[in-house]
């Protein structure tokens, strides 16, 4: 069962997954993928006022320095995961298709977008999906009670469920898993949930600035 410590690390979650079915219902209704492009902005700063609004209850990011070592893991990690983001593309690792992101007008790129885009990628959306995936989910599966719940002794069947369903959240769906378990582990073993973000936002701003340079805008 649910309890009130469920709650702002589910909310956030759920807000952030309800634009994307309000942008799929205005897409049925005949708005561009391009008129639409603003609707992310909308979306972070929901997001982001939820977390800011619960931050209080986020005892989980207290924060515990990592560690030289464990910080050059973290930023390892999210660098290898970008690599294999980028590369597990094949069409049998693909779920539907991807409109993307194009920050483009007539050819120009609209930079304030792509700062949106960035920032949103890689400084909310890892805080709000780590709370989400590795905080609550990763251990609630073992222990209702989850905040007393050690990660570190996260069962099998936990982290197949998070890490799969974390992968099929995602439209590169293997590429999904592979980080999930990525993160998974960074969070198991350093027992810090700032360990994933961290290795969750060097992904996600490596690779808007990949996808920036080389004009890969399906990859948002």
């Amino acid at each position: 069962m649910f309890d009130r410590a469920a709650l702002p690390r589910v909310a956030p979650f759920l807000a952030y997954l309800s634009f994307i079915f309000i942008a799929d219902m205005l897409g049925r209704a005949g708005y561009a993928a391009h008129d639409l492009r603003w609707l992310y902005a909308v979306k972070i700063g929901v997001v982001l006022g939820m977390l800011l609004y619960w931050r209080r209850s986020y005892t989980e990011l207290a924060w515990v320095p990592l560690g030289a070592r464990a910080l050059a893991v973290a930023l390892a990690t999210g660098i290898v995961v970008f690599l294999l983001w980028i590369n597990l593309d094949a069409g049998w690792m693909t779920i539907g298709s991807a409109d993307g992101f194009d920050p483009r007008d007539d050819g120009r790129i609209e930079w304030t977008l792509v700062v949106l885009r960035i920032a949103g990628a890689a400084l909310v959306v890892p805080v709000m999906e780590e709370l989400f995936w590795r905080s609550f989910l990763l251990r609630w599966i073992d222990a209702p009670d989850f905040l007393r719940f050690n990660p570190r002794l996260a069962s099998a069947k936990a982290f197949v469920i998070t890490v799969v369903l974390f992968g099929f959240e995602h439209n590169l769906w293997l590429a999904g898993i592979v980080a999930g378990a990525a993160y998974s582990l960074l969070y198991m073993r350093s027992q810090s949930l700032w360990s994933p973000i961290l290795a969750h936002g060097v992904t996600n701003g490596v690779l808007g600035l990949w996808i920036v340079s080389g004009g890969h805008w399906t990859y948002w």
